[in-house]
């Protein structure tokens, strides 16, 4: 019997990975190993799959809500396109809670079945190829729980077989069989196994070691961002400093950090200034917990109905404290440390009278987000002592937040629109769109027995009607807006958190300070107007709790021009750079069990906004700029903006050639001459990037030292750090130095003077720089900044190797990189060969606009082999391509996902940059026939290669999405 195509494509993928892994298999059908090693995750793979098959079978034993969630965006999706689901899990050991059984009666393209087998403990996923007749199966250790499929160390086995295989049928029998002795999940079941859960989960606390109980007052010990946080903090007062800031995110321990500063400062007297009064009681408590040692009655408060101004410790508001009968009952000295919680908020006229009336000997402010709308000063009147920082990030890394699943889906869709900024009112709060609300917002769940909700809309009338609408439908719910008296507002959310309320609906009130913990679902009905509301927004469900696994954030994203700044929130990206915004939206885990996950429609709505959005407004920059020269004091450098992780460096050199054009826009007191200028602009945008840092290093040795290196002692310098410096690179090194590298224009646009020579062994700075340096200071800082900045960027690169894979590349920097003595841009296009190295350019999705409309499909057959075509016309025994192909030349491959260029922007095609998938060798050629559009063929030569390194899992599905 003849084979099929997808037969032999499954043959020589299977014989690929088991028997000769030269025997080239396609990545979909190519077996795999799967461990959940760092760019390749069971849940990248499961997704994937997913998103191929006609339909799928789970046989997985237990589930978990952490990894369903997640899931479920893919799921929703599948079920538009009309594919179904089975899963086939059961109750084993009592794993999976009751919960999990209802989330999955929730899925509507997925029927749910309870396996009868006693020790039913299978994993496996099976997904169907109908049209093709193969299947294909990840069998191994990954049950369906968010540990499994990402965090934890297992082994899976991904496999590919035709209908007739005997293992695949094998394993399909065994599934219909299971399947249908099986029961189907109902509610009557999930009722009965709820009370045999519950029996089995007390039986197992009963045998359980008892847990003696812990007092109230039990002593607090420092997490590891507290202890360092009071080292710093003792390190600042040591070195005489009388003021600091603290900045942590929302839920990593500040409260309970600032008790243990004060425990070892041991006040005479000290102030804790709040700025809402529903967070003084649990504030209060959580300083007793800490100072044990101290009576209930060295504690007091300052706040609307008590006035205990002779307590050792006293807790107050703000808006008491600042009225003049109550502040001027308390002397000047009054408090020897005095802590401003929501420090951000510190400009407030009431705090500014406080802060201004009291001479403390330590004053300490914390918050969550330092960042300002108006132009009040914060770490002005903290004396520029940033004692610690840690944002939301760096905060999930350390586990110290609960994870968060974001879930961005599509606003209510009505006769094809949907909402954007200029949405009236009756849009908002239609009966369509609600119900698309409550149908959503119930599909994606929460975790933990009872839901405990935040809502963020756009204004308070959407706030107060949503309010009313969902309370009718059984969701009770309450608005809350700016205009709530507080009394009412600590009522409300004392009624969340007694479970009295499913739902608290509000505009901006929650972004900051408020403290639920039992938020288990935080959703976004409005537009992202600003990357800091945002994280704040985010933020309210982050702290842990009892009972609470993760935190589901639904965000509808509608026609919103501003949607490019989601992903920039999510990630923490400050590069400003579209490349590195659209890959944010296509990488789905955030840190630890945190994901990311868009639906089809919303994720193409966020690629519209990137694509029009301009990243490196100078707007945006002149904010930037002003917040970080606020916090600084000072004019910022561009050292600053990288050690800070405020806008890369290259930014600037991008977008003005060098910084010091920026600050002359923005008015700053700097000049330099025109020669001066070309110079600055030379290390700014040749150098500045980092790419290869042996340029840099001379340069900054040779101006900090003021005298010259020799060759011999720099070699040294280079080999025992062990950075990338052979001959060839230090000729290239002088060439570029020198600027003989660059094309004639290029030379006069940077001043037509070599930086260095090279003379008896020796570099020399070029005297009339030096000079420059001597007699301009303006120009001696903004050199050695460019340069320290480079430096500090150099570190994201590799320096031990010419180049960094997965780091992206222009075709000049390559030519640089490689050590050619001339900038030949202008002649490299697809490949080019000199001196032995032949670096390959590829444009993996060709442009509609390409002249020659060539379907060359170049593409990854699997992430160990890419298929590249040559140019048109090329013969494949040509004495050129004999040259090319030589197997003896090394063979360098760069590609570029041409969708991803920004037509109106592209003017130079080659100043686009490709990431770097590392050295390949030739395994095999041939001679083809391109097909032009306009009927006519032309010659093209096929070539496979083999790639040294294998491409992460997930660098490979950024190509292939």
């Amino acid at each position: 019997m003849e084979l099929t195509d997808i037969q032999r494509e499954i043959e020589r993928s299977l014989t690929s990975g088991f028997v000769d892994r030269n025997q080239l298999g396609t990545q979909s059908m190519m077996p795999q190993f799967i461990h959940n090693a760092p760019g390749d995750k069971m849940m990248d793979h499961l997704r994937e799959e997913l998103g191929h098959c006609s339909s799928f079978t789970f046989a997985i034993a237990f589930i978990t809500e952490s990894a369903l969630t997640p899931l479920k965006v893919k799921l929703a999706d599948l079920a538009t396109h009309g594919v179904r689901g089975r899963i086939l899990t059961s109750n084993y050991l009592n794993f999976n809670a009751p919960k999990v059984f209802r989330e999955l009666e929730k899925l509507d393209n997925v029927e749910v079945r309870i396996a009868k087998e006693a020790n039913f403990h299978a994993k496996g996923y099976i997904f169907d190829h109908e049209v093709d007749h193969y299947q294909s199966a990840i069998i191994g250790s990954s049950n369906l729980t968010g540990n499994a499929l990402s965090v934890n160390y297992e082994w899976n086995i991904k496999f590919t077989s035709y209908d007739n295989g005997a293992i695949t049928a094998k394993l399909i029998d065994e599934v219909e069989e299971a399947w249908q002795q099986a029961e189907p999940l109902n509610e009557k079941w999930i009722a009965d196994y709820e009370i045999e859960y519950q029996k089995a989960n007390q039986q197992r606390f009963n045998r359980g070691t008892t847990v003696p109980k812990q007092s109230a007052l039990t002593k607090i010990k420092p997490n590891a961002m507290q202890s360092e946080a009071l080292a710093n903090l003792a390190q600042v007062r040591a070195s005489g400093e009388h003021r600091a800031l603290v900045i942590s995110a929302t839920g990593t321990g500040k409260t309970y950090m600032g008790a243990l500063d004060v425990a070892n400062y041991e006040p005479r007297k000290f102030l804790y200034i709040v700025h809402r009064e529903q967070i003084l009681d649990k504030t209060m408590d959580s300083f007793k917990r800490v100072l044990s040692n101290e009576k209930d009655t060295k504690f007091g408060k300052i706040s609307g109905n008590q006035k205990d101004l002779n307590a050792k410790y006293l807790f107050a508001t703000i808006q008491t404290l600042a009225k003049d009968e109550w502040l001027h009952q308390l002397n000047p000295a009054e408090f020897d440390y005095i802590l401003v919680d929501e420090a951000h908020r510190a400009g407030a006229v009431s705090c500014q009278k406080a802060l201004n009336y009291f001479k403390p000997k330590f004053l300490l402010g914390m918050t969550a987000t330092p960042e300002r709308m108006d132009d009040f000063n914060l770490y002005e009147m903290f004396d520029y002592q940033i004692a610690y920082e840690i944002r939301l990030q760096k905060a999930l890394d350390e586990e110290m937040l609960c994870p968060f699943h974001y879930i961005g889906i599509t606003d209510y869709e009505r006769d094809g629109e949907t909402s954007d900024e200029t949405s009236d009112m009756q849009w908002l709060v239609a009966k369509e769109r609600v119900d698309y609300i409550e149908k959503q917002t119930d599909y994606y769940g929460y975790s933990g027995d009872a839901l405990q909700r935040l809502i963020f809309c756009s204004r308070k009338s959407e706030a107060e009607k949503l309010a009313v609408e969902l309370t009718k439908r059984g969701h009770p719910s309450k608005s809350l807006t700016g205009e709530t008296p507080q009394h009412e507002r600590d009522a409300i959310v004392a009624e969340l958190e007694n479970k009295q309320l499913e739902y608290i609906i509000t505009v901006d009130v929650f972004n900051e300070g408020i403290d639920i913990p039992c938020v288990n679902q935080v959703v976004m009905l409005r537009n992202t107007q600003s990357s800091i509301v945002f994280i704040q927004q985010l933020g309210r469900g982050l702290r842990k709790a009892p009972n609470k696994d993760f935190v589901t954030v639904i965000d509808f994203i509608g026609n919103y021009k501003n949607n490019y700044l989601i992903p920039i929130a999510l990630t923490g990206d400050k590069s400003r750079d579209k490349d590195n915004a659209r890959e944010d939206i296509e990488r789905n885990e955030l840190s630890g069990l945190s994901t990311i996950n868009f639906s089809e429609i919303a994720k193409e709505r966020i690629y519209q906004s990137i694509q029009k959005a301009s990243l490196d407004d100078m707007d945006v920059l002149r904010k930037d700029y002003r917040e970080l020269k606020n916090r600084l004091g000072r004019r910022p450098l561009l050292v600053d903006c990288q050690e800070y992780g405020t806008v890369d460096c290259m930014v600037f050199a991008n977008k003005c050639a060098n910084y010091y054009r920026f600050l002359v826009r923005r008015k700053e007191d700097v000049y330099l001459t025109n020669d001066e200028e070309a110079i600055l602009s030379f290390v700014s945008i040749e150098l500045m990037n980092g790419k290869r840092v042996v340029e840099l290093r001379l340069l900054d040795e040779l101006i900090n030292t003021n005298s010259d290196i020799s060759v011999t002692d720099f070699k040294d310098e280079m080999q025992q750090e062990e950075i990338y410096f052979p001959d060839k690179t230090a000729d290239a090194m002088l060439d570029v130095l020198s600027l003989n590298f660059f094309k004639t224009v290029n030379q006069k646009k940077y001043g037509n003077r070599p930086v260095i020579t090279l003379a008896d062994g020796v570099y020399r700075l070029n005297p009339v720089i030096r000079d420059w340096l001597k007699a301009n200071e303006n120009f001696n800082v903004l050199m050695r900044d460019a340069l320290k900045a480079g430096l500090i960027r150099a570190d994201q690169y590799q320096q031990t190797e010419q180049f960094t894979l997965y780091k992206q590349y222009t075709r000049k920097d390559v030519c640089r990189l490689l050590g050619w003595s001339e900038n030949l841009v202008s002649t490299v296009y697809g490949y080019y060969l000199k001196d032995g190295v032949c670096p390959i350019f590829v444009n993996y999705e060709k442009s509609d606009n390409i002249t020659a409309s060539l379907n060359y499909q170049d593409r990854f057959i699997n992430q160990d082999t890419f298929q590249w075509y040559t140019k048109s016309g090329t013969k494949l025994h040509s004495e050129t391509m004999d040259k090319i192909l030589n197997k003896n030349n090394t063979f360098e491959l760069f590609i570029r996902k041409e969708k991803d260029v920004d037509k109106d922007k592209s003017k130079d095609k080659k100043a686009k940059r490709l990431y770097y998938f590392g050295q390949v060798s030739i395994l095999d050629t041939k001679q083809e026939q391109i097909r032009l559009k306009n009927g006519k063929t032309k010659s093209v030569v096929r070539v496979i290669l083999r790639l040294k390194a294998t491409a992460p899992y997930d660098q490979y599905l950024l190509f292939e999405k």
